[in-house]
């Protein structure tokens, strides 16, 4: 007999999901955060930083192209 029907048949309720322990226990004893929060960290960090080299692309693409063809200023390096 399943552990599902034993429980059922005595009056027991269902038993409930253990949580994960890798997700409840701690990154660092001293310090309060979780494996998962310190994996949530990481990929917000990451994302982060692209958006932080997206930006600094598009600004060298007007710095360089855009503001000089725009006749806003010439760059020091052109004769």
């Amino acid at each position: 007999m399943g552990e599902a029907r034993r429980r059922a048949s005595q009056g027991l309720p269902p038993r409930q999901n253990k949580t994960d322990p890798k997700d409840s226990e701690r990154f660092l004893a001293w310090l309060p955060l979780t494996r998962s929060q310190a994996s949530q960290f990481v990929s917000i960090t990451t994302r982060g930083a692209w958006v932080g080299i997206g930006a600094l692309v598009v600004f060298w693409v007007v710095v360089r192209f855009v503001g000089p063809a725009a006749g806003w200023w010439t760059l020091a390096d052109t004769p």
